[in-house]
C-alpha cells in the first residue's frame, strides 16, 4: 500500500482517535487536533502538480479487497483527480480553522461528532476522486452522503435540520442506487467483451466499443442520476436551500467546494467514456443550463443570506455542468485537434470550477461571519453594516463582484469563457445544434442577468441602506481575527487568480483537460489555455454589458414586484413534490403494515407459506424443474418409522392440549426426535445444536410459563376456512415434488450435486474441514453478516432505550 492509498485513508484513521482526544484535553479546542490532517494532505499534493503542463497519470498497485470480484482498491490520480482533492484538502483546512473559531463554546457543543462527521466526509470525497474501481468509488459515495447528513443534523435538537438532513439523505442516496445499477451494466458490457472489469481506465479503454452495446444508453442514463442528485441540478435541487440548516462551515465545505462538485467529477470523468454521444451532449448540457436559470431565479426571492447563496450554488453547478455537456461534442471527432476547437467550453467548466470555490467558499464564511455577529441572516433586518464591519464588507465585495462576473475578478474571466463557449457551440453541425443551439446563449446571458441581480440584493441589502440594531440579536460588530483569515485567503485567491489567471493555465488547467479530453491530442502537445482579460470589442463583451445593464436596471425595479406571488412564496414549488411523495409513503406503508400486521401468528405463517408456495412453483416452471425416479430408494428401517409416528403423533396432539406445561414438553419431544433423526441420518453437528437448543428451549419456557395462569377454554364455533386448506395442501405438496425431484436429480448422472463442490472446495476455498461452519462464515458469508447486522441494529436499540431511561427520559 503506497502512500496515495493513505490520503483517503488518512482521515478516516484521525476520525478513530478523535473522541478519546476530544475528552482527555476538553481544555483544547478540537479543531486543533484535526487541522493538521487537511494541511499536511494539501501539502504532500500539492507535489503531483506538473510544472511543465503535461498530461499526468499516476496509478498505484492495487490493494485487493474483494479480488474473486474484481474488487480492489487502485488510486488513480490523474489532472482531474489532483484538481479535485487540491480543492477537498485545501479548502478544507481553511474551513477548519474557520470552524474553530466559529464554534468556540467548546463545552456546549458535541465538537467530537462534528469533526469525526467532518474527517469521514473528507476521506470519503478523497476516495471518490482518487478511486479507479468503481464499487470502491460508490463506497465512498455514499459515505459522502451519509457523512453529510450527520453534519447537516448535527443540530439535531431543530426540526429543520433533522428535516434537511433527511431529504438530503433520501435524495443523494436514491441517486447512489441509480449510479451502482449503471455501474453494474458497465460491468456486464465488459463482461460480454471478455474482460469484466470495474476499473474505470479500463472501461475507458473500451469506449469505442461499448458505444454499440444496448445496454449503453440504460448505464448513461444511471449514472447521470447519480451525478445530477449529488450536485443539486434539476429537479433533485432541492435538498441543497434545505441543507443550509447545517453550521456555516459545512456549508461552506460540503456545499460550495466538495460534496456538490461530486456529480461534477463523475460526469467529467465520464466524459471519456460517453462523451461524443447525442443524449449525453443534450441531456448534461440541457439539464445545465435549465438548473442554471431555475437557481439564479429562485435566488433573487430569497430573504435569507444563505438561501441565497443556495440557489447561487445550485445555479453555478447549473453553469459548470451546462459547460461539461457542451464539451464533451469534442469527443465526436476522432481526429486529432479536429475537435479542439470547441474544448474552450471544458477549459471553462474547470477554471470556473476553482473560482466558485474560492470566492463560494469566502462568500459562505462571510454569511456565517454576518450571522454570528449580529444574530441574524435576514436580510429585511441587515444593513448598513459596510462601517461597522470594513473587513467583512471588503471581503464580500470581491466574492460577490467575481460571483456576478465582474472585472477584474476571476469570475468575470470564467464568465466570458463561458459566453464564449455556448457561441461556439451554435457553430457545431452535430447533434442539431445547427437548428437549436441558438437556446445556449439565450440562456445564458438570461441566467447570467439574474445571477447579477442576486449578487446585487446579496450586497447592498447587507452592507448599504440603514442600520437596523433594534432588530438583530446583538450589536454588530467586525468579526475576530481568527474568522476573517480562511475567507480573506480565498479572496485573495480570487484576486491572484483574476490577475495572474494563467499561473492556474499549465499546472491545473491543462492536465485535467488532457484527463477529460483524452486522444484529442498527440503525443507531446498541450491544449491553448491562454486566459486574458481584454478580448477586443466582441459578442462576449457587449454580452457582459447588456447584462449589467438589464441587471441593475431590474433590481432598481424590484421593489415594485415584491408583493408578487412570486416573491412571497420563497419555498422551491418543487418540494410539494417531495412533501407529498414523502408524506404518500408514509401513508402506503402503514396501510400495508396494517394489512400485513394483524397481530396473528397464522396470519405471519400464511403471508410466508403463500410467498414460499409462489416462489419454488414458479422456480419449478421456469427451469422445468420437476423429475421422478424412484429406482434406489432406501428402505426405511422399522425403528425409524417409529420415530416418524411419535413425531407425527406428537404434533397431532398439540392443538389439543390445555396446560402450557404439557404443550411444553410434548413440544420438546418433537424437538429430541429430530435430533434423533439427525443423528440416524449422520448429521451429528447438527443433532447436536438441535439438542442445545432444544434443551434451553425448554427450560426457560418452563421457567417463565410456571408463574402464568392456566390455558382457559373457549367454546368457539370451528369454521371452515377454504384459504387455509388450499395453502396447507399446496405446501405439502411443494415438499413432496421438491423432495422427489431432489432425489431424482441426485439419480441424474449429467446433474452434480452442489453437496460435492462443499466437499471439494471447503479446505481450498474455506480453509476450514467443517463443511456447515465454513458454508455458514463464508460461501453464505453475505447472509451471516446481514444476521449480525440485525442483531447489532436490536442491540444498539436496547443500548439507546436504557440510556433514555437512565437520564430520565420518556417511559420505555
Amino acid at each position: 500500500m503506497s502512500m496515495l492509498h493513505f490520503v483517503a485513508l488518512a482521515p478516516f484513521i484521525v476520525a478513530i482517535i478523535i473522541p478519546f482526544l476530544y475528552k482527555k484535553f476538553r481544555h483544547i479546542h478540537t479543531g486543533w487536533f484535526v487541522l493538521p490532517v487537511p494541511l499536511l494532505l494539501f501539502i504532500y499534493l500539492i507535489q503531483y502538480l506538473p510544472l511543465g503542463g503535461e498530461a499526468m497519470e499516476i496509478v498505484e498497485n492495487t490493494v485487493a479487497w474483494v479480488p474473486s470480484l474484481g474488487i480492489n482498491y487502485t488510486v488513480y490520480l490523474d489532472g482531474l483527480s489532483l484538481l479535485f482533492a487540491l480543492l477537498i484538502t485545501g479548502i478544507g483546512a481553511l474551513v477548519v480553522l474557520y470552524s474553530i473559531y466559529y464554534i468556540a463554546n467548546k463545552r456546549d457543543e458535541p465538537l467530537n461528532n462534528f469533526y469525526v462527521f467532518l474527517l469521514m466526509f473528507m476521506g470519503a470525497m478523497l476516495g471518490v476522486v482518487l478511486s479507479d474501481n468503481l464499487i470502491v468509488l460508490y463506497v465512498f459515495w455514499e459515505i459522502t452522503s451519509l457523512s453529510s447528513s450527520l453534519l447537516i443534523a448535527y443540530w439535531y435538537h431543530k426540526e429543520k435540520s433533522r428535516y434537511g438532513a433527511l431529504k438530503s439523505m433520501l435524495i443523494t442516496v436514491a441517486g447512489g442506487f441509480a449510479m451502482l445499477a449503471g455501474f453494474a451494466l458497465l460491468y456486464v458490457m465488459t463482461g460480454a467483451l471478455g474482460s469484466a472489469t470495474f476499473s474505470i481506465r479500463e472501461i475507458i479503454s473500451y469506449a469505442d466499443v461499448l458505444k454499440d452495446s444496448p445496454l449503453f444508453l440504460p448505464a448513461m442514463l444511471l449514472i447521470l442520476l447519480g451525478a445530477f442528485t449529488k450536485s443539486a441540478q434539476f429537479p433533485f435541487h432541492i435538498w441543497l436551500p434545505d441543507a443550509m440548516e447545517a453550521p456555516t462551515p459545512v456549508s461552506a465545505y460540503l456545499h460550495s467546494a466538495t460534496m456538490v462538485k461530486a456529480g461534477i467529477y463523475l460526469v467529467a470523468r465520464f466524459t471519456p467514456l460517453f462523451g461524443g454521444e447525442a443524449e449525453w451532449f443534450w441531456i448534461v448540457t440541457g439539464v445545465g443550463l435549465f438548473t442554471m436559470l431555475w437557481g439564479s431565479v429562485s435566488a433573487i426571492r430569497q430573504k435569507d443570506l444563505k438561501s441565497i447563496l443556495a440557489f447561487s450554488t445550485i445555479s453555478q453547478l447549473g453553469l459548470i455542468m451546462s459547460l461539461l455537456g457542451l464539451g464533451s461534442a469534442t469527443l465526436y471527432f476522432d481526429i486529432p485537434n479536429a475537435g479542439s476547437v470547441y474544448s474552450v467550453a471544458i477549459l471553462a467548466a474547470i477554471f470556473h470550477l476553482v473560482n466558485h470555490a474560492t470566492f463560494k467558499g469566502s462568500l459562505f464564511m462571510v454569511v456565517g461571519i454576518v450571522d454570528h455577529e449580529t444574530g441574524t441572516r435576514d436580510i429585511r433586518k441587515l444593513g448598513g453594516l459596510m462601517a461597522l464591519m470594513p473587513i467583512t464588507f471588503t471581503i464580500s465585495l470581491i466574492g460577490i463582484a467575481s460571483m456576478a462576473g465582474l472585472p477584474p475578478f476571476n469570475g468575470f474571466l470564467s464568465k466570458e469563457m463561458f459566453f464564449t463557449g455556448t457561441l461556439q457551440s451554435m457553430t457545431l453541425d452535430i447533434f442539431n445544434v445547427q437548428t437549436l443551439g441558438f437556446i445556449f446563449p439565450i440562456v445564458a446571458w438570461i441566467a447570467s442577468v439574474f445571477t447579477f441581480i442576486y449578487s446585487m440584493i446579496l450586497f447592498f441589502k447587507t452592507f448599504t441602506g440603514k442600520y437596523q440594531p433594534e432588530k438583530l440579536d446583538k450589536e454588530a460588530h467586525e468579526a475576530p481575527m481568527g474568522l476573517l483569515i480562511p475567507p480573506i485567503i480565498l479572496a485573495s485567491l480570487v484576486v491572484i487568480f483574476g490577475f495572474f489567471p494563467n499561473l492556474l493555465a499549465y499546472t491545473i488547467i491543462d492536465p485535467a483537460m488532457q484527463s477529460i479530453l483524452p486522444g484529442l491530442l498527440t503525443e507531446g502537445e498541450q491544449f491553448d489555455v491562454k486566459i486574458y482579460h481584454w478580448h477586443g470589442l466582441n459578442p462576449e463583451l457587449f454580452m457582459t454589458i447588456a447584462v449589467v445593464a438589464f441587471g441593475t436596471l431590474i433590481y432598481l425595479n424590484l421593489d415594485r414586484w415584491k408583493e408578487a406571488t412570486f416573491f412571497i412564496r420563497e419555498r422551491d414549488p418543487l418540494n410539494a413534490f417531495y412533501d407529498n411523495g414523502l408524506d404518500g409513503l408514509v401513508t402506503g406503508s402503514q396501510k400495508v403494515t396494517k394489512l400485513q400486521m394483524t397481530g396473528l401468528l397464522r396470519d405471519y405463517i400464511l403471508y410466508m407459506l403463500v410467498f414460499i408456495i409462489g416462489m419454488i412453483t414458479w422456480t419449478f416452471i421456469k427451469f422445468n424443474a420437476f423429475q421422478y425416479d424412484f429406482a434406489n430408494l432406501t428402505v426405511v428401517p422399522p425403528y425409524l418409522w417409529i420415530v416418524i409416528l411419535v413425531i407425527i403423533a406428537a404434533s397431532i396432539s398439540l392443538p389439543f392440549i390445555s396446560h402450557r406445561i404439557s404443550s411444553i414438553l410434548v413440544l420438546g419431544v418433537i424437538g429430541f426426535l429430530v435430533a434423533l433423526l439427525f443423528v440416524i441420518f449422520r448429521a451429528p453437528d447438527l443433532a447436536l445444536t438441535q439438542l442445545l437448543i432444544e434443551t434451553v428451549m425448554v427450560v426457560l419456557f418452563l421457567l417463565a410459563y410456571i408463574y402464568l395462569p392456566e390455558l382457559k377454554k373457549i367454546d368457539v364455533k370451528p369454521r371452515f376456512n377454504i384459504l387455509n386448506l388450499v395453502v396447507s395442501i399446496g405446501m405439502g405438496l411443494i415438499v413432496i415434488v421438491t423432495g422427489i425431484s431432489v432425489h431424482a436429480m441426485r439419480n441424474d448422472l449429467d446433474i452434480t450435486s452442489i453437496s460435492e463442490y462443499f466437499i471439494e472446495n471447503s479446505k481450498a476455498l474455506g480453509g476450514g474441514y467443517n463443511m456447515v461452519n465454513v458454508i455458514l462464515v463464508d460461501f453464505r458469508g453475505m447472509d451471516t453478516l446481514l444476521e449480525v447486522l440485525v442483531l447489532s441494529i436490536a442491540a444498539l436499540g436496547v443500548v439507546t432505550m436504557i440510556k433514555l431511561k437512565m437520564k430520565g427520559g420518556e417511559d420505555i
